[in-house]
């Protein structure tokens, strides 16, 4: 990045970037604190130095904000309760809890592996097994038969065609897909 030659003649937009700059650490400095008006003082002083009005050096935030942001929050949403602002400041997204519900959703158990058809398992351990089996082959034995691979992408193919065609053929027009 280049820096501008200090003895240019281009001096005077340097000069005001340090102002906007010095402006803007003092009203940050003045949010902070919560004292506005020494740090106004200051900020007059330094824009007179670097030769801007003491108006544009007043400018709020509020000024430079066309879409409404810096404007506070009025009233709370309703499902969530405020937090108390002690500081007098706008409330944000973090200033509220949520009411915890006592009945919240609970899933039910899943079914167990040990009472799933030996033959639908098998088709599972086929249709997951296979890939990992072809990848472990590739890495490690590198001098597999041709027709122990064969072997491996016969039974992935017949799991994965094994499970498919377990899949129900019709669509149960009473069920939205909703459990209570």
């Amino acid at each position: 990045m280049n820096r501008p030659d200090p003895n240019s003649a281009d001096q005077s937009a340097n000069k005001d970037d340090d102002a906007v700059w010095l402006d803007l650490v003092a009203r940050l400095e003045a949010t902070e604190s919560g004292a506005g008006e020494p740090a106004a003082a200051d900020n007059a002083e330094q824009a007179s130095e670097a030769g801007t009005s003491q108006a544009e050096s007043n400018k709020t935030f509020k000024d430079f904000d066309p879409l409404g942001l810096s404007t506070p929050v009025t009233e709370p949403a309703p499902e969530a309760t405020a937090i108390p602002a002690a500081t007098g400041r706008s409330l944000g997204p973090r200033d509220f809890e949520v009411d915890e519900e006592d009945d919240s959703f609970v899933p039910e158990e899943p079914a167990s592996l040990a009472g799933t058809e030996p033959l639908t398992m098998l088709a599972w351990v086929g249709a997951v097994g296979g890939p990992i089996a072809l990848l472990l082959t590739a890495m490690f034995w590198r001098s597999a038969p041709l027709t122990a691979i064969l072997g491996i992408v016969a039974a992935f193919v017949a799991s994965v065609v094994f499970l498919i065609m377990r899949l129900p053929q019709e669509k149960n027009d009473n069920d939205d897909g909703a459990r209570i």
